[in-house]
């Protein structure tokens, strides 16, 4: 088995090769600090398996999914998230995720879930798995948040819990003005025109 993982920080990525190291049939351990990254690797060789973090400088995690998914669709991407909102599942297994499992996993289910993965099927951390069926048969009404790009929900959670433009701009690697057109753009789509509206959808959609 031939696996990628792809993640920003360096502790976290050594962290999880010195757990993948424990599956049987493990082949090669690559690692990429961000999509573009991951993406030049991929051209290079086959993986069946792709570690992704959401959280990414630069592309978003759920823009690298799709980019995966659209080039080599048999690769499976497995998300690793700080985010436990079960939104943020619905919309990765919607692009075609096979796993959504938040970085605070036991090591032990982990490797429980590549392995099921490997098999063919999907996996979902426990901590999600209950709310999970109640927030699919909602998403089944369309929602004016599944109106958003990839990129733009990113945002859009950002501005919801309060940070300022700048600093969006500073963690996602993008300028000012570009965060700022962003914003417009979700504001347009959501139909809203104060941040704490934003807020308060979110909120009561279970966002953040």
């Amino acid at each position: 088995m031939n696996i990628l993982i792809c993640d920003d920080h360096k502790i976290v990525r050594d962290g999880l090769r010195q757990i993948l190291h424990q599956l049987e049939g493990m082949n090669t351990i690559m690692e990429a600090g961000d999509g573009n990254e991951a993406l030049a690797l991929l051209k290079k060789d086959v993986f069946e398996i792709v570690l992704l973090d959401i959280s990414l400088p630069g592309r978003s995690g759920l823009e690298v999914l799709q980019s995966i998914k659209s080039l080599w669709p048999s690769t499976n991407v497995m998300m690793l998230s700080m985010h436990p909102q079960e939104q943020y599942a619905i919309r990765a297994l919607k692009l075609g995720a096979s796993a959504y499992l938040t970085k605070d996993t036991a090591s032990e289910e982990l490797l429980l879930a590549i392995r099921k993965v490997s098999e063919g099927g999907k996996y979902i951390s426990q901590s999600l798995a209950e709310n999970f069926a109640l927030l699919m048969n909602k998403d089944a009404q369309k929602q004016k948040h599944d109106l958003l790009s990839s990129r733009e929900f990113e945002i859009m959670i950002k501005i919801a819990n309060g940070k300022p433009l700048l600093e969006i701009a500073n963690e996602l690697f993008i300028s000012n003005k570009t965060v700022s057109t962003y914003r417009s753009r979700i504001m347009e789509k959501m139909e809203l025109s104060k941040n704490t509206e934003l807020t308060r959808y979110c909120i009561e959609n279970s966002l953040i």
